[in-house]
């Protein structure tokens, strides 16, 4: 409950609006980000950070369970061909607090490939603005061949 309003709190503090609607206790919110109709995703500040949060329709995206979604880690959500492209935007999102408008190629547990666009990545920051990781959201994804 704690880290998904943090993710909230810093989707506010960068962005000037909330990413849903803010009522209700912490656990109505939770339950509410969980089962929104768009992906949420999120990661820790470790060298190499692990997912930390993912809700529904992120699990179904990368077909994981929540188990196997929080111990991956946040690179192998891209292919290595693309990974520097993934550390350069995450880079631009650490210096600048979020971006808006990322596009990126990704893939699932099964190799399934899908192309995310028009994605916002920000900053998490703690209760004394402290960086502690980083969210994503998106609602506009296709699937590719080949």
């Amino acid at each position: 409950m704690a880290w998904i309003q943090l993710v909230l709190d810093s989707y506010r503090e960068w962005l000037g609006q909330d990413l849903i609607e803010r009522v209700g206790s912490p656990e109505e919110q939770a339950r509410e980000l969980f089962y929104a109709p768009f992906v949420v995703v999120s990661h820790g500040s470790e060298p190499d950070p692990v997912l930390n949060y993912g809700n529904q329709a992120a699990l179904h995206l990368w077909e994981m369970e929540w188990e196997e979604f929080c111990r991956t880690p946040s690179r192998l959500t891209t292919e290595p061909v693309n990974q520097p492209e993934r550390t350069q935007m995450l880079e631009q999102a650490a210096r600048h607090g979020y971006i808006r408008n990322y596009r990126g190629i990704r893939h699932a547990r099964s190799g399934r490939r899908f192309l995310v666009e028009h994605a916002t990545v920000w900053n998490v920051l703690d209760q004394h603005r402290c960086y502690c990781g980083q969210a994503a959201t998106f609602s506009s994804w296709m699937f590719l061949t080949a």
